[in-house]
């Protein structure tokens, strides 16, 4: 289940870092220029899975054999033999398209028997479009969510608690999956690569995962080397549904060196697990329903708990940046600080390279705020492309905007004007309407020492 973070991930509200308030910023910001087409990504190129096969072993397992909820799952379950998916509802319009890439990507990365449904045969998979408000009046907490044994959203109304449990499946035959139309369409194509991915193999989430969808922290938005591992690992010819734990963990070693020989060296030490409380206080954090005075304390504690125990890794940073982002706007200088220390825990660490680019992208702000142009456009420099890379539009377009910015305040006003332009671009597929993306550009072009004059 995709989570709804009520903190958004990609980009801030902005004007919580020194903007003037509405009424001046509407007087003092250009307008923005017309806006050019929506831009998307080209092939995704992912990273490959960089942890020992020994340390994977252990992740599948826990992802495989366990629920979100904690709970275990008794026996191994996948689909035996070729998924069809099909789109029911009201698609939006670049949901077909986005649908099929991932579907290419799982055939030729992860070897899935894997195709879109054909008008006249029924699918193993369907995927449900409806309005945001019609899914959350029963699941609040989900942007998006899959179901098993159903393939309607009336029929997963009428469905019992039971027949809807993972745990008491012993082969995988039908499976639903709820997307909101009415969202912006970087959001449904991240739905539908987390969902798919957790209707075909893995059902549990892991915060300790730097390199994963299959993290509630949201931070990877599509499939990774990681991802399309697992799912290839989990089609593996020597595994079958109604499996005991025992015996795919027999089998675990042998299955990843041949699909990943360059896994084949001693394992690390397994990560520190991550208490409950830790994810309890994430989700106060970010989830819905909270005060604002609740949220920062739940991110504090969730701070308190990464260094209490030592972490330097994925976890510990991004316990400071929900910290940072609740802070804005209620204390600036520790907003600051939280962002800095989120970097410095990411800082010269490949797997958290795409972390890194959100505390980037925060700094980069601040620094823009301060007027200090050199700044902001290295950490836009160095974060853009790994936005880019991550095919994350949102983050990527508030990076360039932010960057436009810093250009006109060195002169460069023809390269800034080029580069705002992309970043109205990608916004237009990483914002949920022409609206947002002209609110969005009106709050990080305020930021700007000139526009605050």
């Amino acid at each position: 289940m995709r989570r709804v973070l009520t903190v958004c991930l990609a980009a801030l509200l902005l004007s919580a870092c020194g903007a003037p308030p509405p009424a001046a910023r509407n007087a003092a910001v250009p307008d923005a220029p017309d806006l050019p087409p929506m831009r998307r990504f080209g092939a995704t190129v992912p990273e490959p899975a960089r942890r020992s096969n020994a340390e994977m072993a252990q992740d599948f397992m826990d992802l495989s054999f366990n629920l979100e909820s904690g709970r275990t799952v008794p026996v191994f379950t996948r689909f035996e033999g070729p998924i069809r998916v099909r789109m029911t509802g009201a698609p939006p319009p670049t949901a077909a398209e986005d649908l099929g890439r991932l579907l290419a990507r799982l055939r030729a990365e992860a070897g899935l028997p894997i195709a879109a449904a054909r008008p006249d045969e029924p699918a193993e998979i369907t995927v449900e479009f409806l309005p945001r408000k019609a899914m959350q009046r029963l699941v609040p907490r989900a942007a998006c969510f899959v179901a098993p044994r159903v393939s309607s959203w009336d029929g997963y109304r009428r469905a019992s608690r039971a027949s809807l449990d993972w745990a008491t499946l012993q082969v995988r035959d039908q499976a639903a999956i709820f997307v909101p139309n009415d969202t912006a369409p970087q959001e449904v194509r991240d739905c539908l690569h987390e969902e798919l991915a957790q209707a075909l193999g893995p059902l549990n989430d892991l915060y300790r995962l730097p390199d994963s969808v299959f993290n509630d922290d949201n931070i990877h938005t599509v499939l990774t080397g990681f991802d399309m591992l697992m799912l290839r690992a989990t089609y593996a010819p020597e595994l079958h549904s109604g499996m005991t734990a025992g015996a795919v963990v027999e089998r675990l070693p042998d299955i990843l060196a041949a699909i990943n020989p360059r896994g084949e060296r001693g394992p690390a030490p397994m990560p520190d697990p991550t208490p409950r409380a830790f994810i309890d206080a994430i989700e106060t954090a970010l989830g819905p329903g909270a005060s604002g005075a609740r949220r920062r304390a739940a991110a504090a504690s969730a701070v308190r708990i990464a260094e209490e125990r030592g972490w330097r890794d994925a976890r510990a940073g991004f316990a400071w940046l929900a910290l940072g982002r609740l802070s804005l706007g209620h204390d600036r200088a520790a907003s600051r600080t939280a962002f800095a220390r989120a970097a410095d825990v990411y800082a010269g660490r490949p797997e958290l390279a795409l972390q890194s680019a959100h505390a980037d992208m925060q700094l980069a702000a601040f620094a823009l705020s301060d007027g200090d142009a050199r700044r902001a456009l290295d950490l836009t420099a160095r974060a853009a492309p790994q936005a880019a890379r991550a095919e994350n539009a949102a983050l990527l377009a508030s990076l360039l905007m932010v960057r436009s910015a810093a250009l006109d305040l060195v002169g460069r006003a023809s390269e800034a004007q080029a580069v705002r332009i992309d970043s109205l671009a990608y916004a237009r597929y990483g914002f949920a309407s022409d609206t947002e993306v002209t609110a969005r550009y009106a709050n990080i072009a305020a930021l700007s020492p000139v526009t605050r004059r």
